[in-house]
């Protein structure tokens, strides 16, 4: 009988290994899948691939993630193969005829319990002889794949500084800039790695010195994905740069971060920063995460901002705030602010409103 139980307890937990690793590879569908180790390193396996079997092919591999309620699957796809962002069960994504990777914050139908701490990240090369990575896409690990009948090489033993090194590689690589999705995802697929590696890639590429479009983008990412050293970034590298066009496109990665003091840093560039169009920008910002807080903000900005321009700002973001937070404070502006611009604003933003107390208040002035 011992003998009977310690050959059953050795099956179930071989099922349950083979079921581990099954889970952790992706669910490929009309795909040529073969399988190879990165025993030589990352960067010296693609290149091999991509030199030695015809174009183009797909290559892939599993990166650790921070565990997140999210959902990475393609967009421009539809019927069932949309239906992933509905909640529901995805029939999939067919990866040849999708033009990216749409994310949501929440999950399918279908997932797991618990969010899984791994994604699958992919390479394809480009048409016939082109020797080149030319997209980067990152699946979540429910998302079933199909490859439209590609060759589809998956490399096992991935370290993450590896792949955050290629991908860096990839978001530098000089392209016409109707081609620079690859930049963008590249950024995006670093971002997602749960590794200090992928934060020293996208410091390297925030740099002053790098190109306006990628600063942005890394930007973005830092604030999504990164959490507090994400923020840490921003403050060093965004909050601080002379270039002001820079600072007021880094208002909204700020307005993206979680961390409680990214709002300290969005109030203080609606405040104190020296331009007015990031001032402006900060204040329109503050309106979209919503609050009282943030609303306290927005009407200091109006009463103690020294340009017109900005003061009207400050009143749209008034008229942009969820639920018709903004209302009340529109009419009070309407009512009493002494600067005749403010009010001349504040009652045309009321004026495109359906809200039931801007009407209200609309026919009382026009009714005395």
């Amino acid at each position: 009988m011992k003998i009977v139980a310690k050959f059953a307890v050795g099956a179930l937990l071989a099922l349950t290994l083979d079921v581990f690793v099954a889970a952790q590879t992706p669910n490929i569908t009309n795909g040529q899948r073969r399988e190879i180790s990165a025993g030589a390193g990352l960067k010296t396996t693609i290149d091999d691939l991509i030199q030695g079997h015809e174009a183009p092919l797909w290559i892939g591999y599993r990166i650790a993630t921070a565990a997140k309620e999210r959902s990475m699957c393609c967009y421009e796809t539809s019927g069932a193969w949309g239906a992933w962002d509905k909640g529901q069960c995805s029939g999939g994504c067919r990866v040849e005829s999708s033009h990216g990777v749409s994310m949501s914050d929440s999950r399918s139908a279908c997932s797991a319990p618990e969010p899984p701490r791994y994604a699958f990240l992919f390479l394809r090369t480009g048409e016939k002889d082109d020797k080149q990575i030319r997209k980067v896409r990152v699946y979540s690990a429910d998302c079933r794949l199909d490859f439209g009948g590609l060759p589809v090489f998956w490399i096992n033993d991935v370290k993450p500084e590896q792949s955050v090194e290629v991908l860096t590689g990839l978001a530098t690589r000089t392209e016409p800039e109707e081609k620079n999705d690859l930049a963008h995802s590249a950024v995006m697929a670093i971002a997602l790695h749960d590794s200090p590696s992928a934060d020293a890639a996208l410091e390297k590429l925030i740099q002053p010195g790098q190109p306006e479009r990628l600063r942005e983008n890394v930007a973005f990412w830092l604030g999504v994905e990164r959490g507090k050293r994400g923020l840490e970034l921003l403050h060093k590298y965004v909050k601080r740069d002379s270039d002001a066009r820079f600072r007021e496109k880094g208002t909204f990665a700020l307005s993206q971060s979680k961390e409680p003091e990214a709002l300290t840093d969005l109030i203080d560039m609606a405040r104190h920063d020296p331009s007015s169009r990031v001032r402006g920008q900060a204040i329109f910002w503050l309106a979209q995460i919503g609050g009282r807080k943030e609303a306290e903000q927005i009407t200091a900005a109006i009463e103690d901002d020294p340009e017109t321009e900005v003061k009207k700002k400050a009143v749209f973001a008034l008229s942009q705030m969820h639920d018709g937070q903004g209302v009340p404070l529109l009419i009070q502006l309407a009512r009493t602010n002494r600067n005749p611009a403010v009010r001349k604003q504040a009652i045309f933003w009321l004026g495109q409103s359906q809200d039931p107390r801007a009407l209200d208040f609309l026919e009382e002035i026009l009714t005395k």
